[in-house]
């Protein structure tokens, strides 16, 4: 069994990592390179920087960023928000990031996945799923979670799968940011229909939540905000409870 990442997740916002609710009423936290300084020393796995105001400028905007966090980190980084073009992942893998995440254009344009997968890997491209519960099941969300793409979120990760992306990042709207715990059945749902890593996010309250993960779906990561943000538990406490529940973690 591949030991299970625990990843710090930085949701960035015109220089400071922000946090909200439903991804929303999102309110300052702190700076984004002293907070990845921080979690890199404390014991962290990889660092996803998310650029939350992406889809408004139609482009990423963390380049400087990334290139300042790879001075004092060295861990793998993903950074996500406003991934559009080749170019846009050129650009990102030139400031220092291991890979990229994709969600808007994938949902545009299927076959940017393929394109991306065939130019740079499979393990540089990160699938960026945001679901929402709704009556069918769950939908896909594109620019952050505002706008409804159609897609049905199970037919879709198999669909991101089969177009060659490397991972899933798959976060929960309705309990991001809420610390009541994870979708586990959205998260065994997904986990059953695909086999390439899924990264988990949103709704981690306390370390529990993260150990009830790991025993009832099947997530190869997890990435934390509110719980690393706010010191309800720190990675070590993490990794320890993940340990002491007969998950293999990097120690």
């Amino acid at each position: 069994m591949a030991r299970v990442r625990v990843i710090a997740r930085l949701d960035v916002k015109n220089e400071y990592v922000i946090k909200g609710i439903h991804l929303e009423g999102l309110r300052k936290i702190g700076d984004p390179n002293e907070m990845a300084r921080r979690y890199y020393e404390s014991g962290i796995d990889e660092i996803l920087f998310i650029d939350a105001v992406a889809a408004y400028y139609d482009r990423n905007s963390l380049s400087h960023i990334i290139e300042k966090a790879c001075d004092d980190v060295f861990v793998p980084i993903t950074v996500g928000g406003g991934i559009r073009t080749l170019a846009d992942i050129q650009k990102a893998l030139n400031a220092g990031a291991d890979k990229v995440a994709i969600n808007t254009q994938a949902v545009k344009d299927p076959g940017f996945i393929s394109e991306a997968s065939q130019v740079f890997g499979a393990q540089c491209i990160v699938a960026s799923v945001v679901a929402k519960k709704q009556d069918h099941g769950w939908e896909a969300y594109t620019d952050n979670g505002r706008e409804p793409s159609g897609k049905d979120v199970f037919a879709w990760v198999q669909e991101l799968e089969g177009l060659g992306a490397g991972e899933i990042l798959l976060t929960s709207v309705d309990q991001d940011g809420t610390k009541k715990g994870f979708d586990l059945e959205l998260v065994q749902g997904v986990s059953a229909r695909i086999s390439i890593p899924v990264i988990v996010s949103g709704g981690a309250g306390n370390v529990k939540d993260v150990v009830d993960l790991s025993q009832a779906a099947h997530a190869d990561a997890v990435a934390l905000g509110s719980l690393l943000h706010y010191d309800l538990a720190g990675i070590r406490d993490v990794k320890d409870a993940l340990a002491d529940a007969g998950v293999r973690v990097r120690i």
